[in-house]
């Protein structure tokens, strides 16, 4: 029978779940190997073909890891707490957790009709009280510990209340806030308990704290930095802002120096670990206070890596959340600095910080002082200051630091040449030309001497002293929605207490709607009679997206405790994640908190190794062609608070004017949207917002209007303009020669960018061995790849070769047990070292190559031997199990499936070649080849050439005049 696809995978999944094939134990004679993907978040369009990239190849080697004998657990769960679910629940009424179980069947059934070897009995979801009871139970450990410098790890804070009962806070170093207080013994324990618990919430791990975050008011919560593009919410794309609020955070610059030690005892990808590195940032330098002129008890905190270029010192810039910018601002500058902070307020961080060559700011008014030396200095406010890095203050030096210079320049400040001490040759033209001077007191010193001088001196003064400063900030760990793990806290007298342990999972309780309240609560504020005891308030705020993930490869090794969120001797066995599979666009995010919270763990018995996942691999990005509108977001004034915005969306042509600057453009805009608004508003500042649209709606770049009101119900009533300027209204049904034309990027194949392909039909189509075959074959795994579908139907052709192998004209199925031929064996055995070597070192798009060479040569051969076909089907198992399981099957193993057989050994003595096709020439011309033993000496190879008929015919009965034999290479006749 042909190649009947559909019948046999439909088969073999089965057979699989039935059987529960893949199950891992969690304790074996094998050695243990933990392959691990990072889990899914279950949307409602299901998996796309770039989502299987990963999972393919982590099953690949899952399955050959079994075959070479390991006790593999490849587990597979759900980062099921999320905004999208949250944000179609706003809109639909209905509970996420609806929503969010019909999106996980759908996943389910994707992910097992591509044949996956997951141990589904470990399944877990971070939505699931089952599991986020653990989360939760993780979190109170948390605020249950302190971080002790002294001996470089976390701390029970029972430990800590002990040390200050017996001898008050002397001789504690910690990692905690910068205002802690100094006591005796006798003090701590004559203070209340509110004033206590104040005391200790400074040094908590995780602990309450006013944090600068983005704000989104159209979503009502606040939003990672990842989630923020452009100064707008990557999900709908609306205005973020920086705003300040209570947060819940955690002190991850704790282990700064353990996760930044820790990247030289790992198997990353050496850009990942560099982006880490950068994110964590590690300084070595000083802090400076700069003292307030006219105010004796404040000043402003530096920290510097260069404290050598102090008198080079023209202005000190804040950032503009700082706290003191409005103590600090003078009457005459109010109006300037408060128009500069609300428009930092609309870019993101990350915009801030990427955005190196825009120079802005504003002068407060106020001076500051130059502690060694008096010196009179302006007191500036920028937006490339970030007030979460090192103390929101930089002390700027024009001419040493290229954006202070463009500063300086940009506003007319002083720039004064100072002495480059780092630069020795710079340093000795300098002084000789007598242009350049810093002060008496380290003219003259090399640099290192120059800092210590200068450290020394600020330390005699009380205005600084040496530091080493991170980058990296306190995760925030707080959003202000609802679909999310509960907090297990609740507040008395204004402080927050945990729950009891017993009292795990806090539920997520029942609410009308899933919006903030009217007084701007977070939406768990609408759940009624929800308080803890019936009288104290509970946290109205969820935990992060990260949190689920941030140890979830525990709890698959140990998934239905009950008690524990994994046993000790699961966690002993398993250890670490062996091989660890996703994107690297989680570096700075998951990644990063997950180092951080195993650490934790570690430190108080928990986990057995300091890193989680030993080695990782980041796979490519299979990517789309995205199709983009531009919609109308202007700043509007003299408008009331209720007036909702007109949605206008501006075709790609007139965009592209407006970007131009064509002036008749931007007025026709202008005049246009004007009359959108009521009487007497105004707009201040046009801009535009760039958003996705659904690639299925969208016809040679042409946007189908009607079906986007569908998509986008919100949108019902959008106006467009078309590329000749004409418009289109809601109500008008006039057809328009002109279209709507999308601009159109390259870009990853995201659900979020609406450029997805459905494995579905493809499945449907050729098969999941196909399917799972030509995602392989596309390119290297690390390497991003454009999807084309059109190679699909050669890689389907292969496997029905492979198929044919096994079978005669007639479709029967024939298998000789006869003995292989020497070519059969070297192609098995040639495939055999190919594969191991290329799974080895993940090099499954070469593998596939080779795989198709190979049963070309058999097919050549017309191979059916038992013995080669049989180790063939192992050896490609791991690619196309399917296929592979039923002819393994056919083959007459009664085994039931092939996934522990052992996997063939390769034998190089079949690649030795032990005969030779020598070219026989005559007077030059090459006539003909003759297979030939190599271990014939050059007399024995002439006597057998000139022996041979065909070789005679060329020589017409005469005597050659000579015969050249170059072993192993030619033979050469002269008549």
């Amino acid at each position: 029978m042909d190649y009947q696809f559909k019948d046999i995978e439909k088969k073999w999944q089965q057979f699989w779940a039935a059987n529960q094939t893949f199950k891992a134990e969690n304790q074996s004679a094998k050695p243990k190997y933990y392959v691990l993907d990072m889990f899914p978040y279950p949307s409602g369009a299901g998996l796309h073909v770039g989502h299987p990239l990963g999972y393919i190849a982590s099953d690949i080697f899952s399955r050959y890891k079994r075959l070479r004998g390991f006790n593999v657990l490849h587990p597979m769960g759900y980062d099921s707490f999320g905004l999208p679910a949250e944000q179609y629940a706003i809109q639909t009424g209905q509970h996420p957790a609806i929503t969010t179980e019909a999106n996980i069947a759908t996943y389910r059934r994707q992910l097992d009709q591509l044949g996956f070897s997951f141990d589904w009995s470990r399944e877990v979801r971070t939505s699931s009280p089952d599991y986020y009871k653990w989360t939760q139970w993780i979190f109170m450990q948390l605020f249950n510990s302190w971080y002790n410098k002294a001996d470089e790890k976390a701390e029970s804070i029972e430990k800590l209340v002990e040390h200050f009962a017996a001898n008050g806070s002397a001789g504690i170093t910690a990692v905690a806030d910068d205002e802690i207080l100094t006591f005796t013994a006798a003090e701590w324990n004559a203070m209340s308990e509110e004033a206590q618990q104040t005391e200790l919430l400074k040094y908590r791990l995780t602990y309450l704290r006013e944090s600068t975050v983005n704000w989104c008011p159209a979503l009502g919560t606040v939003l990672a930095n990842d989630e923020v593009k452009d100064g707008v919410s990557e999900r709908g794309g609306y205005p973020v802002e920086q705003k300040k609020m209570m947060q819940w955070s955690m002190r991850i610059t704790a282990y700064a120096e353990r996760l930044l030690q820790g990247l030289d005892n790992i198997d990353w990808p050496d850009p990942l670990k560099e982006m880490q590195r950068n994110w964590i940032g590690k300084s070595v330098g000083a802090s400076v206070k700069f003292p307030i002129e006219g105010n004796t008890q404040q000043s402003i905190e530096v920290f510097t890596t260069r404290v050598d270029t102090i008198f080079g010192v023209t202005f000190v810039v804040l950032a503009p959340e700082h706290e003191l910018v409005a103590s600090l601002t003078t009457p005459d500058q109010k109006e300037a600095v408060e128009a500069y902070i609300a428009q930092t307020k609309k870019k993101s961080e990350l915009d801030r910080m990427a955005d190196t060559k825009s120079v802005s700011g504003a002068f407060t008014g106020s001076y500051v002082l130059n502690p060694l030396n008096g010196e009179r200095i302006q007191l500036w406010i920028a937006d490339y200051v970030l007030a979460g890095y090192g103390t929101g203050a930089v002390m700027a030096v024009p001419s040493g630091d290229q954006r202070d210079y463009l500063f300086a320049k940009h506003f007319n400040l002083p720039i004064i040449p100072i002495l480059d001490t780092q630069n020795t040759e710079k340093k000795a033209d300098a002084t000789k030309e007598g242009k350049y001077i810093n002060s008496d007191f380290i003219n003259g010193l090399e640099y290192k001497e120059a800092t210590a001088a200068i450290v020394a001196k600020l330390e005699e003064m009380g205005a600084g002293k040496a530091k080493v400063n991170f980058r990296m900030r306190d995760a925030i760990f707080g959003r202000q929605r609802y679909w999310g793990e509960p907090v297990p806290v609740y507040f008395k007298n204004g402080l927050p207490y945990l729950i009891n342990e017993s009292e795990l999972p806090l539920i997520l309780p029942e609410i009308d709607k899933y919006l903030p309240t009217e007084s701007g609560e977070p939406p768990l504020g609408r759940a009624e009679d929800w308080k803890y005891q019936n009288e104290y308030e509970y946290e109205l705020s969820t935990m992060p997206g990260w949190a689920g993930s941030s140890w979830y490869w525990y709890r698959y090794m140990d998934a239905q405790n009950g008690t524990d969120f994994a046993s000790n001797e699961a966690v002993e066995y398993w250890k670490d994640v062996d091989l660890y599979i996703g994107g690297s666009e989680h570096a700075t995010g998951h990644l990063l908190y997950s180092r951080f919270w195993n650490k934790f763990l570690k430190d108080i018995g928990l986990a057995v190794e300091e890193e989680p996942f030993k080695k990782l691999i980041n796979q490519g990005m299979i990517q789309g062609r995205s199709s983009f509108t531009y919609r109308l977001n202007p700043l509007l004034l003299g408008i009331d608070d209720n007036f909702v915005k007109p949605e206008v969306y501006v075709s790609k042509g007139i965009y592209e004017l407006y970007k131009e600057g064509d002036f008749d453009t931007i007025e026709q805009i202008a005049l246009f949207y004007k009359d959108l608004l009521p009487e007497g508003a105004e707009i201040g500042e046009m801009d535009f917002s760039k958003l996705h649209v659904d690639v299925n709606i969208v016809s040679n770049d042409a946007l189908d209007i009607a079906a986007f009101r569908t998509w986008r119900p919100d949108n019902d009533k959008a106006i467009f303009v078309l590329e000749d300027g004409s418009v289109i209204y809601p109500a008008d049904d006039a057809q328009s020669e002109s279209k709507y034309i999308c601009d159109v990027e390259i870009e990853k194949m995201s659900k979020s960018k609406f450029n997805v392909v459905n494995p579905d039909d493809l499945i449907e189509r050729y098969g999941s061995d196909t399917l799972r075959m030509y995602e392989m074959f596309l390119g290297p795994l690390e390497q991003s790849k454009p999807w084309n579908t059109n190679g699909i139907e050669g890689v389907f052709k292969f496997l029905r070769k492979f198929w044919r192998l096994f079978h005669n004209d007639q479709w029967e199925f024939t298998v000789s047990n006869d003995a292989p031929s020497k070519a059969e064996l070297k192609s098995l055995h040639k495939i055999i070292r190919k594969v191991e070597e290329d799974i080895e070192r993940f090099s499954f798009n070469t593998s596939v190559s080779s795989f198709m060479i190979a049963v070309n040569e058999l097919t050549d051969l017309k191979c059916n031997k038992r013995a080669v076909l049989q180790e063939l089907v192992i050896i490609l198992s791991p690619y196309a199990p399917h296929i592979c399981e039923e002819l393994w099957t056919l083959l007459g193993n009664d085994a039931g499936t092939l996934s522990y057989a052992a996997y063939p050994v390769f034998n190089p003595s079949y690649l030795v070649e032990d005969e030779f096709a020598y070219p026989i020439s005559v007077n030059g011309k090459t006539r003909l080849n003759i297979n030939m033993a190599l271990t014939l000496e050059p007399k024995e190879v002439e006597a057998l050439v000139l022996a041979n008929p065909d070789v005679q015919k060329y020589l017409d009965g005469k005597t050659p005049k000579k015969v050249i034999v170059v072993k192993g290479r030619i033979v050469n006749i002269v008549i």
